[in-house]
């Protein structure tokens, strides 16, 4: 009972600070709680409590860059992020979860990849709207669609959500990595929030394991998103970029072993 204790709390801690900087925590939740006996689907929604806290301890550590923005563009990215949790959620309650699983892996390397070349893409396609004298509201558009389909992704399944957001706002015109990081953290606390109510509702989560965990991925998420701000814009895109791919070869392990 005290490994357990123990790998649960190292992995929620972990969760954390890695969702703070690059998204990917739910990774080390989700197999910490299969591992110490609870079941997959309940795995799924535990780890989604438990790292919902967490988000909030990273948004706090953003709260300059947040209070920058404007509150109508918070409020509205808010409520997609809402809805497309919602919907996520009861995707999961409603269809089996290896249907899903078998996506994941090229999810996750397509929004890495989008990631690491999305300096080079937006360059160019301002480049482009520039020479064709086009206004930029497709950008605009790109981001409520693409931020709702990531919003049912993760209500669905957590792992990877940070990596897509921040692939999301890359591509669709977001300069400052400081301001996408702490856009992530806000909107995905949102989606977990909805998602994880959905969960509760449908007695889908290990509550003992799950209050443990939220506590301790939160102080991870503080700290994270502070080590997050010191390090260099490369050190930064350097972290997301590493997680998404080991995140991507372990889950085609997963899915083809």
């Amino acid at each position: 009972m005290l490994v357990d204790s123990l790998i649960l709390g190292a992995a929620a801690l972990g969760a954390g600070v890695l969702n703070a900087m690059a998204g990917g925590g739910s990774f080390l939740t989700f197999p910490a709680l299969a591992f110490t006996g609870v079941p997959v689907i309940a795995a799924n929604a535990t780890s989604a409590f438990a790292v919902s806290p967490g988000y909030l301890g990273s948004a706090l550590g953003f709260k300059a860059e947040l209070a920058a923005l404007p509150r109508a563009r918070l409020l509205q990215e808010g409520l997609v992020c809402a809805a497309g949790g919602l919907a996520g959620a009861a995707l999961l309650l409603l269809t089996p979860a290896k249907v899903f699983s078998a996506v994941v892996p090229w999810l996750l390397l397509f929004a890495t990849l989008l990631f690491a070349l999305g300096p080079k893409l937006l360059a160019r396609r301002q480049a482009h709207l520039a020479a064709a004298q086009a206004p930029a509201s497709s950008a605009g558009l790109a981001r409520w669609l693409g931020l709702g389909a990531v919003a049912v992704y993760g209500g669905y399944f957590n792992g990877g959500l940070g990596i897509l957001l921040m692939a999301l706002y890359t591509v669709t015109g977001e300069r400052d990595i400081h301001t996408a990081n702490a856009l992530k953290n806000l909107n995905s606390l949102v989606l977990s929030l909805l998602s994880v109510l959905a969960f509760a509702w449908a007695g889908a989560i290990a509550w003992p394991q799950a209050l443990g965990m939220a506590v301790v991925a939160t102080i991870g998420g503080y700290l994270g998103a502070r080590w997050a701000k010191r390090m260099a814009v490369g050190q930064v895109r350097a972290v997301v970029i590493a997680t998404g791919l080991i995140m991507s070869l372990v889950f085609f392990w997963r899915a083809f072993a």
